[in-house]
């Protein structure tokens, strides 16, 4: 389902079923869902999302990709379609090895074939930290608003990301785990400023696949509790300063929102690095542009990724 900006609010966003589903072990025996979508026989897309998250929620962005691409989604543990487990292992160390053993599972379980990652956020900065080392997964990255800080970046953007981590620290530990019903969920994002720009049924689609129904009550949970996203928020500023992009194993571009945004990924300074991250940016949107303005993020990684499948 493809829908206009100006469509009516009532308008709803049904994630499909998928094509196959396939469940993969990580190291310490937790189990990572795998879905497939789209059209077998293009170029792979494998997708995830941002902290809190699931990727079920990007569909206004991946819907217009399953035509043309193989697209096989995953969340990160603890996420979406994901058990909740111990908050011990839920660290950024440990998302790194669950990517390499997602992306081996995803050749296991739907075969070897060229692969371009496309993530958002916490996803992307565990994405490019990956591609930093000698197991990169991926023969080309597409990044959107990456919590990165390589060394050669604006000094602005370096204080301002360590305050954006802040704040996500502080309002994760504020955050309600349960709500009384979807809508008093959707209803809260309306009233929210930094939601103010997602499409018209966007915040229906966030309440129905970042909600579970609770276990021992008539409300609804958060699938990723808040104490575990705060947990991942206190550690993104270290990890974001990890990054070389020297050591950069594959083709990467990123695309930013509007860099006068609170939230956003700044370029660095130096232009060999610009170059290097292929940078771009969507004018006028969020953190969350693949919710704003879907087509426009699309179009900006279509050359690319032509380029490189």
């Amino acid at each position: 389902m493809q829908m206009q900006p100006n469509e009516p609010s009532v308008s709803r966003w049904e994630v499909p079923a998928p094509l196959a589903i396939a469940e993969v072990e990580m190291d310490d025996g937790t189990k990572i869902v795998l879905r497939r979508h789209g059209n077998s026989h293009g170029t792979r897309l494998v997708l995830s999302h941002a902290n809190s998250f699931g990727t079920d929620a990007y569909y206004p962005f991946w819907s217009l990709l399953i035509d043309r691409f193989d697209v096989v989604l995953f969340d990160f543990r603890n996420h979406g379609w994901n058990r909740v487990g111990s908050q011990t292992r839920h660290s950024i160390p440990t998302f790194l090895r669950d990517l390499t053993r997602v992306s081996q599972g995803i050749v296991r379980e739907f075969g070897s074939k060229k692969t371009i990652g496309v993530f958002h956020s916490l996803s992307a900065q565990t994405a490019m930290i990956e591609a930093c080392s000698a197991e990169s997964s991926f023969d080309a990255l597409v990044l959107f608003d990456p919590f990165i800080c390589p060394a050669g970046c604006h000094p602005e953007h370096r204080d301002r990301l360590l305050g954006t981590m802040r704040t996500m620290v502080e309002a994760a530990r504020r955050r309600r785990a349960s709500f009384e019903s979807l809508e008093s969920f959707s209803d809260r994002l309306k009233n929210a400023p930094a939601f103010a720009r997602l499409l018209p049924g966007v915040p229906e689609l966030l309440a129905r696949v970042t909600l579970r129904p609770a276990t021992d009550s008539a409300d609804y949970v958060l699938r990723c509790p808040p104490k575990y996203e705060a947990f991942i928020a206190e550690q993104g500023y270290r990890y974001a300063s990890s990054v070389d992009i020297e050591d950069l194993s594959c083709p990467v571009k990123v695309i930013g929102s509007d860099p006068s945004s609170k939230h956003s990924y700044l370029p660095t300074v130096a232009m060999d690095e610009i170059l290097k991250l292929n940078y771009d940016f969507i004018p006028e949107t969020t953190h969350f542009l693949q919710l704003e303005e879907p087509e426009m993020c699309v179009s900006a990684m279509m050359e690319f990724i032509e380029e490189n499948s």
